[in-house]
């Protein structure tokens, strides 16, 4: 059993044999740095962490906030030569939303538990941190769940599971607002349902965020979902749900 738990989803957070430690900010950036990447050199490690000093002080920091660690009671940092690393039996609440992203494109039974994470909606990677190592990965974690939950609501909406697809195409659209993938995930699934006053108003209400937000229109793509419940229509005729 894993002795210490990292997370970051949210704010950082150590807690080992089961109690919360409390680590200082400068401490946090080495352990949540080497916890995003696993492993890195000395030499990587204080060019990222400490670049407005020379490299005898950033590594002598380095040395500083390792000694530090463990008086703290921390183990969480192994060395060995040039090399850090993250403890192998410290386990990483980013890591757990990573395997669960890339379960969806396995088992049933593993989409059921990969979905019970991601459709909560992951908290933020460090909120109130901006360096750009943070910045970088908090992108690549965002992208991964984005395009996750969207594959999730696809693959339910091909196995007419509806209701699990509307829930997966919101989740992805509480994530990100003017992303147009998730909006046109849930239109197709209310027209398979055969509900075609939702998918206008669902492109309607995106349309009107879209000129609102950004002073743009929705794509063709989108448009043509709708327009296409209308049939072919005389020249110069509109449907309502594309006025405007």
């Amino acid at each position: 059993m894993s002795t210490a738990r990292l997370e970051f989803l949210g704010g950082f957070t150590l807690t080992v044999e089961g109690t919360v430690v409390e680590v200082p900010k400068t401490l946090q950036r080495l352990i949540a740095f080497l916890g995003l990447r696993q492993q890195a050199t000395r030499a990587h490690t204080v060019g990222a962490l400490w670049p407005e000093v020379s490299e005898d002080k950033a590594l002598g920091s380095l040395r500083t906030a390792l000694w530090r660690l463990q008086q703290l009671g921390a183990p969480v940092i192994a060395t060995s030569g040039e090399k850090l690393s993250l403890a192998g039996d410290v386990v990483v609440d980013v890591n757990e939303l990573v395997r669960a992203a890339r379960l969806l494109s396995y088992a049933e039974d593993d989409r059921r538990t990969a979905a019970c994470l991601l459709l909560d909606g992951p908290a933020e990677l460090l909120p109130g941190w901006f360096e750009d190592w943070v910045l970088i990965e908090r992108e690549r974690l965002r992208q991964l769940c984005l395009h996750a939950l969207e594959e999730l609501a696809n693959h339910r909406l091909g196995t007419g599971r509806y209701g699990d697809a509307v829930e997966a195409a919101l989740a992805a659209m509480r994530a990100e607002p003017l992303r147009e993938s998730p909006y046109r995930l849930l239109i197709e699934t209310h027209i398979a349902e055969g509900n075609y006053s939702e998918a206008v108003q669902t492109y309607q209400s995106y349309r009107t965020l879209l000129d609102r937000e950004l002073g743009v229109a929705p794509s063709p793509a989108i448009r043509a979902l709708i327009r296409d419940l209308f049939g072919p229509r005389p020249a110069g005729a509109r449907s309502l749900a594309l006025s405007g």
